[in-house]
């Protein structure tokens, strides 16, 4: 137990190892299976938990989803953040952060594309959505943060920019015809394009 948990209420650490387990369970049968194949009452099995219990956590498939990847989105977006600090030139540096982005993405091809669709149509009040638009944010930052390295690029140009990429980013990644392809293959597509934007 850490010193953390041991300050918190055992109510408290009662609902954290139950969103682990929810967490753990989620994540085991969706890579598995694939979102679609998996019910939320295998979930609540696998947790050991009942169904009940289980939506107060998270109310759709969907937002299990979003609880799953988010945490494997924000240690991507860590590993890009590093990556990009010793990546030479801007072109690089934004690749650096896009790249273990797409590889998370890509794990699951099918879990990806249904994150994706999650972040775009799902219901922006439920607490796992606002955190998949708030990573989404966060990358779109970091994507300014290097290209801004360009002194000549000004700051809302750069924030423009990283809008841009992002975009290019999400429908690489959310094509119907790009489902079968490589992580390096998808990570090509994106950089013929980005290349021509901040050459431009």
């Amino acid at each position: 137990m850490t010193v953390e948990s041991r300050m918190l209420g055992r109510r408290e650490r009662n609902k954290l190892d139950k969103l682990a387990r929810i967490t753990a369970a989620a994540g085991e049968l969706f890579a598995t299976r694939g979102v679609d194949d998996v019910t939320t009452q295998e979930i609540a099995d696998r947790a050991d938990i009942g169904a009940g219990t289980l939506f107060l956590y998270a109310k759709t498939k969907g937002e299990l989803l979003l609880l799953v990847q988010n945490s494997t989105y924000a240690g991507a977006l860590e590993r890009g953040r590093a990556d990009a600090v010793a990546a030479e030139g801007v072109l690089a540096g934004v690749l650096a952060v896009v790249r273990p982005v797409v590889e998370c993405n890509r794990k699951q091809v099918d879990n990806g594309r249904t994150y994706l669709r999650e972040i775009v149509f799902g219901d922006p009040e439920e607490p796992h959505h606002r955190e998949a638009l708030t990573l989404t944010t966060q990358t779109e930052q970091l994507v300014a943060e290097v290209i801004a390295r360009d002194r000549r690029v000004a700051p809302e140009a750069a924030a423009t920019l990283a809008h841009v990429v992002s975009a290019i980013m999400f429908v690489s990644m959310a094509a119907s015809l790009n489902a079968a392809r490589s992580v390096d293959e998808i990570i090509d597509e994106i950089t013929a394009q980005v290349s021509l934007i901040l050459r431009a």
